[in-house]
């Protein structure tokens, strides 16, 4: 991918180092040259480390940190051998075998901002997982997988003698105990897991034996394997098991928490005590990765200070079952400590300082003139890793929101959603909030993708037509306008006003790219408030339905099966699109609202892809993408760029660096990279 700068915005970006910088440096010239595109000089070539998973490669024998050294020394830890077990998970670094060693230092923006730690801090702890390509699915925390013919069962291999982060065996065990009283607890887990549920038939989680987990299913379900590998409701303990996710969960330690197992009184007392309200939201707070420093865990780091503080800090398991290919075990990195920034802009001046040693996430690619102007001074290097997802800023328009019957009815209607998407100017969002990097379009992932509908799709009701717009919006029945021009609601209780959400603290700057796109639907007599919030509060408010538009981003489309959430209804309460379209898929329609005709044909193409072939789900997954585009339930801004995610700044004093990475939540970037081989030189 070549991205091209043009003159005006080589203008803007140098505007924007500010008034004491007279001119730019050699390096940044060259990177923003008008003739080479900034592709040249920043975007490198995919790369990573790979997984090796033939035996006869792996080490015999293993060395660990100094410190578990010594604890092992003191009595306090059995040998490494002994930790890592029979089978251990075998890394094979980017670049050379690390050191270790070290804190790494990053930024999170509060309690929010759990996915900050389970992309960097988690391994992830998936039972499989993809390559650095995000396209192949390899081992991870399971050593294998196989697939019956009829696609009805697989097998999970587990490694014999990995054990939990305090010494206990992880095995079949805690695979039944997650599914028979975690996941089918309906105080616990509300619905069906859908990805558990192909085509509303619910799957079994069984023990072969104590290093064996079998998966059945009612029909050829073999997809089951991308399923594990993406971030979904399988994805492992970290990313879910506060929401009763993961596909397993540390039993020996969370039956203390089940009124099944322990003194129904005193959890619900201990619960009370804590702060909860029932014992309930207390097991999930104690099943919680980024909260409970005392819950168990496989990831090669673990909380030892809570999210819910001004730094959240993990230190290396030593049970962690990662070793690279000399047989050290991982990870190299002693600490991960994110310090708390409760605004983007302070995570962005402490980025251009240096003071981080790889941050991505919050970076605002609107700085990056002046990171590259400090690289030098502030010994950091700047990767460009763009997305393939389609929009990095779009507005999910809420099909199910109930709260005013008359924004309820306009929001439902597609020729006033297509009209706002046409009133929009993408190309001037492009040049102020992505500097021209980014592409304006719909919601359409790629071309290049599989599930791409066709080309005309990333530009369908896309483009800036206020004429149309207007057009469209008289032929709804939005003729009435006030003095100044502003359209008039039909129920005679003045100006149609649309609320426009946004989460404060975002990796891009959504509050205020709404408050651009409030000023162009001037243009179409469309008022809008912007109203942004704490990301957890944004949440739950749109868990409860209260949510008009919401301002967010559309990454994730690109794995359109495994990561659908932003853009299609399939899980209760999220995303905007329509919580309670979500609630109604995800309980087979006994609760929730019936979705149009329309997202019922979405989802029921969505349901039948899961257990397609090959062949028939890419064809549905591009069915799906052209209705979508076509109906505008989810408006497209600008897509394609590096803007969410991909401006990454690491200190040159990291080795493994990757000189570029696969940049989507379904590999949980920047997962896919191994971060436990990155280390301190």
């Amino acid at each position: 991918m070549q991205v091209k700068l043009s003159r005006r915005r080589f203008l803007v970006a140098t505007a924007q180092l500010g008034a004491g910088a007279a001119f730019l440096s050699r390096d940044i010239a060259q990177a923003f040259g008008q003739d080479e595109g900034i592709g040249r000089g920043l975007i490198g070539e995919l790369e990573g480390p790979e997984v090796i998973t033939d035996e006869a490669a792996w080490p015999t024998s293993f060395s660990e940190a100094p410190d578990l050294a010594a604890r092992v020394s003191a009595g306090e830890l059995p040998p490494v051998v002994e930790r890592i077990g029979k089978h251990p998970l075998v890394i094979k670094p980017v670049h050379e075998i690390g050191r270790y060693g070290g804190t790494w230092r990053r930024a999170f923006t509060g309690p929010g901002d759990t996915p900050n730690g389970v992309r960097n801090a988690s391994g992830p702890d998936n039972v499989l997982f993809f390559d650095y390509t995000a396209q192949n699915v390899v081992p991870n925390i399971a050593r294998g997988w196989e697939t019956s013919v009829d696609g009805k069962e697989t097998l999970l291999f587990l490694r014999e003698g990995m054990r939990w982060s305090d010494g206990e065996p992880f095995t079949a065990n805690d695979f039944v105990f997650w599914f028979e009283d975690i996941c089918q607890n309906r105080e616990i887990v509300p619905y069906e897991i859908d990805v558990l549920s192909p085509n509303g038939k619910p799957g079994r989680v069984e023990k072969v034996d104590d290093y064996t987990v079998k998966l059945s299913f009612d029909e050829s379900y073999s997809f089951i394997v991308e399923v594990l590998a993406g971030y979904t409701q399988l994805g492992g303990n970290a990313a879910n098991g506060r929401s009763g996710g993961g596909l397993f969960a540390p039993a020996h330690y969370l039956k203390a928490f089940l009124p099944k197992y322990g003194d129904a009184d005193k959890i619900a007392a201990d619960a009370m005590a804590a702060g909860y309200d029932n014992w309930v939201l207390y097991f999930k707070a104690k099943s919680d990765w980024a909260l409970n420093p005392d819950l168990p865990v496989v990831t090669p780091w673990k909380v030892t200070r809570p999210i819910n503080g001004a730094v959240w800090e993990f230190e290396r398991n030593p049970y962690s079952v990662w070793v690279d290919t000399a047989g050290n075990q991982l990870p190299y990195i002693d600490k991960i400590s994110f310090g708390l920034a409760e605004n983007l802009e302070l995570v962005n001046l402490k980025a251009i300082a240096g003071e981080y040693d790889w941050q991505e996430r919050h970076v605002d690619i609107r700085k990056l003139p002046v990171l590259l102007q400090n690289q030098q001074a502030q010994n950091y290097k700047v990767y460009i890793d763009p997305g393939d997802h389609g929009s990095d800023l779009m507005l999910s328009l809420n099909q199910s929101y109930d709260a005013d019957p008359e924004i309820a009815k306009w929001l439902q209607n597609v020729n006033v959603r297509r009209a706002l998407s046409l009133g929009i100017d993408r190309d001037e969002l492009n040049e102020i909030f992505f500097l021209g990097l980014g592409q304006p379009r719909s919601i359409v992932p790629t071309d290049s993708n599989k599930y791409n509908p066709g080309a005309k799709y990333g530009k369908l009701w896309a483009t800036h037509d206020v004429k149309k717009a207007n057009a469209l919006l008289d032929e709804a029945g939005l003729t009435e306008k006030d003095g100044a021009g502003y359209r008039l609601r039909t129920d005679g209780k003045g100006r149609l006003t649309f609320e426009i959400a946004s989460n404060a603290g975002d990796l891009l700057p959504y509050g205020e790219m709404s408050e651009a796109i409030r000023t162009h639907w001037r243009a179409i007599g469309i008022n809008a408030t912007v109203a942004a919030g704490e990301r957890s509060m944004v949440e739950t408010r749109m868990s409860n339905n209260e949510l008009q538009i919401h301002a967010n981003v559309g990454d994730g489309a690109d794995h359109l099966f495994t990561f659908p959430w932003e853009v299609i209804p399939v899980s209760a309460g999220y995303p905007n699109i329509g919580p309670l379209w979500g609630a109604w898929y995800a309980s087979k329609g006994q609760k929730g609202v019936e979705p149009d005709a329309v997202m019922k044909e979405i989802l029921a193409k969505y349901s039948a892809g899961l257990v397609a072939s090959d062949e028939d789900r890419i064809r549905l997954g591009k069915e799906i993408f052209a209705a979508l585009a076509d109906n505008v339930y989810c408006i497209g801004g600008v897509g394609l760029s590096p803007a969410f995610g991909g401006i990454r700044v690491v200190k040159n004093t990291m080795g493994n660096v990757p000189a570029r990475q696969y940049n989507g939540p379904d590999a949980k970037t920047s997962a896919q990279s191994r971060l436990m081989s990155v280390f301190f030189k």
